[in-house]
């Protein structure tokens, strides 16, 4: 480990006297440029930087001016040089730093403005391997790096926010400030960090490596919290490059500010949601605390509401409504009724937003689109010193992928009926039990210690709001160990049974269902939700 060399303290105040420019985001370079030039900062720069700038009539040198080398290999090595590193990792008031800066013919370079090949946009694109590959930039990062590392002296910009900083600071006396250059120097670091994990995320899947050697992921910072899931923590929120959509891509038309609870409540209520095809017909579905209170489709988007609403009215108060289609006035009108903390839908209509202004503490967000409940993707949680990764829970059942194991086959209608209800159970807290008939959930339970009690308390509910379970399908979204749970749920009402199978009592629980001529499926599928 390097010891750490006597420097002199860097100063607050460092003018600019030269700024070395290569974006390839060119978003306000021009005026930047134009900005510096009238401040008297000698100007150089690369490639379609220099030309952007030299076309629209300002002075720059390119950077082979400094280097005495040309670009070569296809702009490959251009700025990976002495010259270009030293101008950037001098210490000015370090006298050894001086002296070899003054003996090789190196100028200091106060300000940087860097931004990266664009290999995150490649391969959201759908870039080949090879075009990906040439979008990896290697001198961008070194520089950022380097002019980061001696933020005493240099001022490090990344994107077109952190130069106007630069500029707001220089038409006030011409210098950046130690303080700005620290934080400066941070965010390009996260920035160099970001672009890493997103190369080595790509390579471990064109590789087909899941489980790398070591493994980074980064956001960029969405919102900062007034407080995490409690006041006494703090909390912020970050979105993935290339996101899926939904919550971390939503759009928010009205409301408050998006708690951390909300955020969390709502990914879940439109994940659950986007399991229904829009083209199929309207869907609905109503979340609290993370759990579905109440999920259905129906003839309109106001049924599909009514309908899932009426699974656990007291519950969905307070709740997150999640919507398949375009929120339209009926909708949103019966949707104002309640109090409701989000409402996410792909669209809304001009009627709908104009019925919400009236309630304006009302959070709806819009997202343009579902998310593809069947795309590949990863799920991450933290635990004390480390976190578990794992690929999303994609399962989707058909009929073809049940097996009867009763003596009495289910009708085509139970079959719908728990198909839908298995689908809600994979959303639904660990232990679950989920009732359904006809698109409409009748009684969840959810998050118990064992599969009895959810299905007493799923069915406790539909009796609190007058639903009749008789001839419902209940759905176990893993196995039932023991008859127990089973019969349960069919003194409850229900003919028919949609369980994952694979439990040493399988044929106890099979026998307790013939008894009671229950229809039964496996699907030989767990969908646990802890």
């Amino acid at each position: 480990m390097p010891a750490a060399p006597d420097f002199p303290p860097a100063p607050d105040k460092v003018a600019v006297r030269r700024a070395l420019l290569s974006v390839s985001d060119k978003t306000g370079l021009v005026e930047a440029a134009r900005t510096l030039a009238d401040r008297g900062v000698e100007l150089v720069s690369t490639g379609g930087t220099r030309k952007a700038i030299a076309d629209a009539g300002i002075a720059v040198k390119d950077i082979s001016d400094l280097t005495g080398f040309p670009e070569m290999m296809d702009g490959r090595v251009k700025t990976l040089h002495p010259v270009v590193h030293g101008g950037l990792l001098g210490v000015r008031d370090a006298p050894e730093h001086r002296a070899a800066m003054a003996a090789h013919g190196i100028g200091a370079i106060d300000l940087v403005y860097v931004n990266l090949y664009p290999f995150e946009q490649t391969v959201a694109a759908g870039g080949d391997y090879e075009t990906c590959v040439e979008n990896i930039d290697i001198g961008g990062p070194a520089m950022i790096r380097s002019a980061a590392k001696n933020h005493g002296y240099v001022a490090i910009c990344t994107e077109p926010a952190d130069m106007a900083e630069v500029l707001a600071e220089l038409a006030d006396g011409g210098a950046t400030s130690l303080a700005l250059r620290k934080r400066l120097a941070a965010r390009a670091y996260g920035r160099t960090a970001a672009y890493d994990a997103a190369i080595s995320a790509w390579f471990a899947q064109a590789l087909g490596e899941a489980a790398p050697r070591r493994r980074a992921f980064a956001g960029e910072l969405v919102q900062t919290m007034r407080y995490g899931e409690n006041p006494h923590q703090e909390a912020a929120f970050y979105r993935f490059p290339n996101p899926r959509v939904g919550v971390a891509t939503a759009t928010q038309l009205q409301g408050k500010e998006l708690s951390y609870n909300n955020i969390n409540d709502t990914d879940a209520a439109f994940e659950l949601v986007a399991e229904f095809d829009p083209a199929a017909g309207p869907a609905c579905a109503i979340i609290k605390h993370a759990n579905p209170c109440g999920v259905a489709t129906g003839s309109t988007l106001k049924d599909a509401y009514l309908r899932a609403l009426a699974c656990d009215p007291t519950s969905a108060f307070g709740g997150i409504i999640a919507l398949n289609q375009t929120l339209d006035a009926a909708t949103a009108e019966e949707i104002l009724k309640l109090l409701t903390e989000v409402v996410i839908a792909p669209q809304a209509d001009a009627d709908a937003v104009a019925l919400f202004k009236k309630k304006k503490n009302v959070r709806l967000l819009t997202t343009g689109a579902l998310p593809d409940a069947l795309a590949a993707g990863e799920t991450f949680k933290s635990v004390a010193g480390g976190f578990l990764v794992q690929s999303r829970d994609a399962a989707r059942l058909t009929p073809a992928d049940l097996q009867v194991v009763t003596r009495r086959a289910p009708t085509d209608e139970e079959v719908r009926d728990m198909l839908f209800a298995f689908t809600i159970a994979k959303h639904v807290k660990s232990n679950a039990i989920v009732y359904a008939r006809a698109g409409q959930t009748l009684g969840v339970g959810a998050g118990q210690m064992n599969r009895k009690d959810s299905a007493r308390i799923a069915a406790l509910r539909a009796a609190d709001f007058g639903l009749d379970l008789k001839g419902s399908a209940c759905a176990s979204e893993a196995f039932f160990p023991f008859p127990d749970g089973l019969i349960q749920a069919a003194d409850a009402g229900c003919t028919a049974v949609i369980q994952p199978g694979g439990s040493i009592g399988d044929k106890a629980v099979i026998e307790a269902a013939d008894e009671r001529g229950l229809a039964m499926v496996f699907t030989g599928v767990r969908v646990f939700r802890h």
